[in-house]
């Protein structure tokens, strides 16, 4: 393996590890910020991000990181 290629991982790597862990920081905030206005309880917060966050991957599938895919493919 070339070093052109593991600073490529590399790279990845980190990129996709953020997006995860934004992801959870992103979900947090969405619940904080209904639970702190009063406007939902706890519970009802997570289920209601719950499930939007399934009805999203519902509809949009993969289309975002196909595309993503497609995108970089064309470029090497």
């Amino acid at each position: 393996m070339t070093a052109t290629v593991a600073l490529t991982l590399v790279i990845v790597l980190i990129a996709l590890v953020f997006d995860f862990t934004n992801g959870f920081h992103d979900a947090a905030n969405s619940i904080a910020t209904v639970v702190s206005t009063r406007v939902l309880s706890p519970r009802y917060a997570v289920m209601w991000a719950a499930t939007f966050n399934f009805i999203a991957f519902a509809v949009f599938g993969t289309r975002s990181q196909k595309r993503l895919a497609a995108i970089s493919s064309e470029s090497i």
